[in-house]
């Protein structure tokens, strides 16, 4: 199974400011149009079901700045299920334990070295915390201690549809001194035959989002627009 086959990708028009290629993209990616789904990974040792109003305004942004045809409800789907490979983007966070049975561990391998997705959002926001500890040490069991990298701020990920020319927006929760009380000013990730294949936060992106999408019109500046990016580029590849 190629990305090919994982990518229901759709169609994109932003109404804010977009990267110089984003329209002409969504009108090449017309034809291929179809749903798209925010999937939630529910893995058996932590607190997977956090944030929970954080998808249904990822999907608002979708709607409101985009012309992808969304499913309006997130779906929860247990990492061990083989329902895992229908998805082109999985949303999996936590503030505890990571660790992986054996049938979750073949499922999630096997998904992202075969053209899935996956966005991992460290809600302590705390790089010495035990997500961020026991997640990296899965990761690094699975494709290797040096798998995990620091993305530059090049990376096609930063103008997959808005741009953000110093990488990824910073989050009120870095500013306010939670967690480990620093600015993360990179984003990591892991990268499988030269596409990004699992994108890792320390940002606590999920908790910033958190809110009611119909609470956006009181922010100076909608900062869901880079989850707009992130699922974009899930969908896309970066191409």
């Amino acid at each position: 199974m190629n990305r090919a086959q994982f990518l229901r990708t759709a169609t994109s028009i932003a109404l804010a400011p977009l990267a110089p290629w984003a329209e002409t993209r969504a009108l090449a990616l017309g034809r291929r149009r179809t749903d798209f789904t925010f999937t939630r990974l529910q893995y058996t040792s932590g607190d997977w079901d956090v944030d929970q109003r954080m998808p249904a305004n990822v999907l608002n942004s979708l709607i409101e700045y985009t012309t992808v045809d969304v499913t309006t409800r997130e779906r929860v789907v247990p990492l061990s299920s083989p329902a895992v490979f229908d998805a082109p983007f999985c949303y999996m966070a936590g503030h505890r334990l990571v660790q992986f049975t054996a049938p979750e561990r073949s499922v999630f391998q096997r998904y992202v070295q075969n053209g899935g997705f996956v966005f991992v959002d460290d809600c302590n926001h705390d790089i010495d915390g035990l997500f961020a500890k026991s997640f990296e040490a899965q990761i690094a069991a699975l494709f290797g201690a040096t798998a995990l990298g620091k993305l530059p701020k090049q990376h096609a990920l930063y103008r997959a549809f808005f741009t953000f020319p110093d990488g990824p927006p910073t989050t009120s929760l870095e500013l306010n001194g939670w967690g480990d009380d620093l600015v993360h000013d990179y984003l990591k990730g892991v990268v499988l035959d030269g596409r990004l294949a699992i994108l890792y936060s320390n940002k606590d992106y999920g908790c910033e989002w958190d809110y009611d999408f119909r609470n956006k019109r009181f922010l100076a500046e909608d900062n869901t627009k880079f989850g707009v990016n992130i699922v974009m580029y899930a969908l896309t590849g970066g191409a």
